[in-house]
């Protein structure tokens, strides 16, 4: 399979997990195969831009850090996916993670968040 549909299906995967462990280990396994992903790859699947994707993934990560006590780690995903949301677009989605990334810096007290 290839690292675009490896890393949208584990993104997705992520969030039906009922155990926070395993949530994180498909967070991590989505953001690694991101890694790797072409940035019109996700076109077919109706991504448009393989980076629009870059700051949900880093909110994910970083919030299952958090919630696993691992806050230097969350500080880090925090920063990276407040650096990919600068792209975006001021619409619905842009604002949604934006919100999502402020929320996230708050909760482990990054100043400015």
């Amino acid at each position: 399979m290839d690292h675009g549909p490896r890393c949208v299906i584990a993104h997705y995967l992520a969030d039906l997990q009922p155990d926070l462990e395993a949530e994180v280990e498909w967070d991590e396994r989505a953001l690694a195969a991101y890694a790797h992903v072409a940035d019109g790859e996700l076109a077919a699947i109706g991504i448009p831009s393989a980076s629009a994707l870059a700051p949900s993934l880093h909110l994910n990560l970083g919030d299952g850090y958090r919630r696993q006590g691992r806050l230097a780690a969350a500080r880090v995903q925090h920063a990276q996916g407040v650096l990919a949301v600068a792209g975006l677009p001021d619409d619905g989605y842009g604002r949604h993670l934006r919100a999502g990334l402020t929320r996230l810096g708050e909760r482990i007290g990054e100043v400015g968040a």
